[in-house]
């Protein structure tokens, strides 16, 4: 397990490469959620999107309240067979947050920044998700289930990782 300093680091010195990985050309990189979340959130998890919840039970802190730097893990859902994960970049609200994720929907293979995801649980559970669809620029009309949020080791390693974050894509967005 990587010390919370070395993966400060390694995060920071990635981020830019996850910014910048949206796939134009042939050479460019192909992102997969799993992959790009462990990387992103320093969570280390590996296997199908799916199996991360089962996995994280007794290893991280799991549960239903979103926290930024948290793994949103979804269940299998119709042509989404293994499942998605997603890392929490912005609370908004208690029912919105802002999530950056790779490989979903028209974004096959690239990364997308401060998506918008909405909780439309009965019971504000987040067990019930729609998710912000750019061509049509607004939330999309899938509901998909999810199994909830997987932290990092404690809340403060979490808001740590998210600020760093945050000040990393903006060092790279404002590089010309």
């Amino acid at each position: 397990m990587l010390s919370k300093r070395l993966a400060g680091a390694v995060m920071a010195a990635t981020i830019g490469v996850f910014v910048s990985a949206t796939p134009t050309q042939a050479n460019e990189p192909y992102w997969q959620c799993v992959t790009f979340a462990r990387m992103f959130s320093g969570i280390q998890i590996f296997g199908d999107a799916w199996t991360w919840w089962n996995q994280a039970v007794g290893r991280f802190r799991t549960g239903n309240t979103p926290e930024a730097g948290s793994v949103l893990v979804f269940q299998p859902h119709g042509r989404m067979t293994r499942g998605h994960v997603a890392v929490v970049s912005q609370v908004l609200t208690e029912r919105v947050v802002r999530v950056t994720h790779a490989n979903w929907g028209g974004s096959r293979g690239r990364v997308e920044e401060n998506v918008t995801i909405v909780d439309v649980s009965p019971a504000g559970d987040w067990s019930r998700v729609r998710v912000w669809h750019n061509p049509s620029h607004d939330l999309g009309v899938s509901v998909y289930p999810t199994y909830g949020f997987i932290y990092q080791e404690s809340r403060d390693a979490g808001m740590r990782i998210a600020a760093a974050a945050q000040d990393a894509v903006q060092a790279v967005i404002g590089q010309p």
